[in-house]
């Protein structure tokens, strides 16, 4: 009954758009066909080791009521409203504030809302192995490596000593930003680095001296609603508060400067699907590697998304490795190579 989780639900998704939007984004689409939210999967896959009750989702007030409407099992209260945008650290640290006004012994998992994993058996015994780790190593700090396939540009990365057998919770030597092609070979070839999840382990108490030592300007901000948080008073604190936060993500935060940093190298079929590509290496394909979504004729294409919302009807021709996507008046046609400019392009929108 300690164990909380923190579901982190703000981002917009700007990297799928035109189908996640300002209105509605990526961690409430179900972009993958499988009739369920990124967001409803993720509660699902951790429900088995978290009490409804534990689960706790930090997200933008425009999105409280998506949030409730995807996991009607939450209360109002169980939702928290960041005003602003700043990052990961102030949300974790949010959340680590009110999780504390409930629950001092609190053991913590801290998730992004829009992850992919296909082997939830495999995962929430990685979990639950995180946990039963905390509960000897009260300070630890831990996240989840995951065992790369390929020499993916797109991660940061977790160096951890050449051994011939690793552990299964081994310590971390170093944390490695997003290498370009040349060194992200290196890195699967020397077999001793892992891509970060970006999900975290810890116990409430071990967060919070962390924030104390290595965050003091965050921690400034919290303590002057101490007595606010579990009250409901809470929320005028934050709406008041949350925007003099450092704009800092818990990696370069914490993570990086901590000397007790621990990791559970993991295979479970994990990717973040952030982007257009990391998707099409997940979709189902026809004869000739085109991935379709709606009502789409597909003629002489190779190689190519093509994703038509509901009620709309499409006809494309003669392209390879190419990206085509239409939702809500906004039309994407893009070379897949491309996707990466896709944040710049649309804001020549705005």
């Amino acid at each position: 009954m300690n164990n909380f989780c923190i579901i982190m639900a703000g981002g917009i998704g700007s990297r799928f758009w035109p189908l996640s939007k300002d209105n509605y984004p990526k961690q409430f689409l179900d972009i993958l066909g499988t009739g369920k939210s990124f967001i409803r999967s993720t509660y699902e896959r951790f429900s088995p080791v978290i009490p409804d009750e534990n689960f706790l989702v930090v997200t933008n007030n425009a999105y409280k009521h998506l949030v409730l409407e995807h996991l009607p099992m939450l209360k109002g209260d169980q939702v928290l409203c960041e005003p602003a945008r700043r990052n990961t650290a102030p949300c974790i640290a949010y959340a680590a504030y009110h999780i504390q006004s409930r629950c001092p012994e609190a053991n913590i998992v801290v998730t992004p809302a829009d992850h992919l994993v296909t082997n939830e058996v495999e995962f929430q015994r990685i979990i639950r192995l995180g946990f039963d780790f905390l509960a000897k190593n009260q300070n630890a700090l831990m996240t989840i490596g995951i065992k790369p396939s390929r020499p993916e540009t797109g991660y940061g990365y977790i160096q951890v000593p050449k051994q011939a057998t690793l552990p299964e919770v081994v310590k971390v030597e170093m944390f490695k930003e997003k290498p370009n092609h040349e060194t992200a070979v290196k890195f699967v070839e020397e077999g001793n680095y892992f891509w970060n999840s970006g999900i975290f382990l810890w116990t409430l108490d071990g967060i919070m001296n962390a924030f104390r030592q290595y965050l003091p300007e965050l921690v400034e901000v919290f303590e002057k609603g101490i007595y606010n948080f579990g009250t409901p008073e809470e929320q005028d604190f934050i709406n008041d508060h949350f925007v003099d936060c450092p704009n800092i993500s818990i990696d370069y935060g914490v993570m990086e400067k901590s000397p007790n940093t621990f990791t559970i190298p993991a295979d479970f079929g994990w990717s973040d699907i952030g982007t257009w590509g990391s998707l099409f290496s997940h979709a189902k394909k026809d004869e000739n590697g085109n991935a379709k979504r709606g009502k789409v004729v597909s003629v002489n294409n190779k190689n190519t998304i093509i994703n038509i919302e509901e009620g709309t009807e499409a006809v494309v021709e003669g392209l390879e490795d190419y990206l085509v996507a239409y939702r809500d008046h906004s039309l994407l046609v893009c070379k897949l190579h491309d996707e990466q400019q896709i944040k710049v392009w649309i804001e020549g929108l705005k």
